[in-house]
C-alpha cells in the first residue's frame, strides 16, 4: 500500500485522506473489488490448489530454482545477480542444514535498511556523537533485555547440555524396529 501511495505521488502519513482522499479510497476500492475476483477465480480452482500437494518435494524445489534463476536473469540480465541468487539460495541451504532459523534472517533482511536509514538519521541530528544511542534510561533497558534473553538461552543451553552428557543414551524405538 505505502509503495502505491509514493507511486502515485502521495506522502502517507495522518493527512493521506486530507489530500488525497479521492485517490485513496479509489485504491482502496481497486484492492477490494481485486480481492473479490481473487476469491471468485480461487474457489474454482481449490481442488487443483490442493493437489499441487502431491507433487513430490524435489520436483518443487527444483521448478522453484529455475522460476527463481529465470526471474533474476530476466529482471536484470546480470550474471553477478545470478552469482549473488546462488550464494544466497546456498547459504539457505546450509541454515537449514545446520537448523539455523530462518525467520531473524528475513527480518533483519527487511528491517535491516530502515534501521541503517534510522541510524544515520540519529547520529546525523546528535552530530556524529555516538553517547545519544546511550544518553536515556529507555535505551538502556531496551539494550539490556536482549542481552539478559541472550545470557538465560546460553545458560539453560549450557544446562541442557550438561544433563544430556550424564545421562545414559536412549534406545531409538524406531530405528531398531521395535
Amino acid at each position: 500500500m505505502l509503495a502505491a501511495f509514493q507511486q502515485y505521488g502521495m506522502q502517507p502519513g495522518p493527512l493521506l485522506f486530507e489530500r488525497s482522499g479521492p485517490m485513496v479510497w479509489t485504491l482502496l476500492a481497486s484492492l477490494f473489488i481485486g480481492l473479490v475476483i481473487l476469491l471468485v477465480l480461487n474457489m474454482q480452482f481449490a481442488v487443483l490448489w490442493a493437489k499441487l500437494l502431491l507433487i513430490p518435494r524435489h520436483y518443487l524445489y527444483a521448478d522453484i530454482t529455475a522460476l527463481s534463476v529465470l526471474g533474476v536473469y530476466a529482471i536484470s540480465s546480470s550474471i553477478m545477480n545470478l552469482w549473488i541468487l546462488l550464494a544466497i539460495g546456498l547459504l539457505g541451504f546450509l541454515m537449514r542444514r545446520y537448523k539455523f532459523p530462518l525467520a531473524p534472517v528475513l527480518i533483519a533482511v527487511i528491517l535491516g535498511p530502515l534501521a541503517e536509514t534510522e541510524l544515520c538519521r540519529a547520529l546525523t541530528v546528535a552530530e556524529v556523537d555516538l553517547s545519544i544511542l546511550v544518553s536515556s534510561p529507555i535505551t538502556m533497558v531496551l539494550y539490556g533485555l536482549p542481552v539478559i534473553a541472550l545470557a538465560v538461552t546460553g545458560i539453560q543451553h549450557l544446562r541442557h547440555s550438561k544433563a544430556a552428557r550424564g545421562q545414559a543414551p536412549k534406545l531409538d524405538n524406531d530405528r531398531i524396529g521395535v
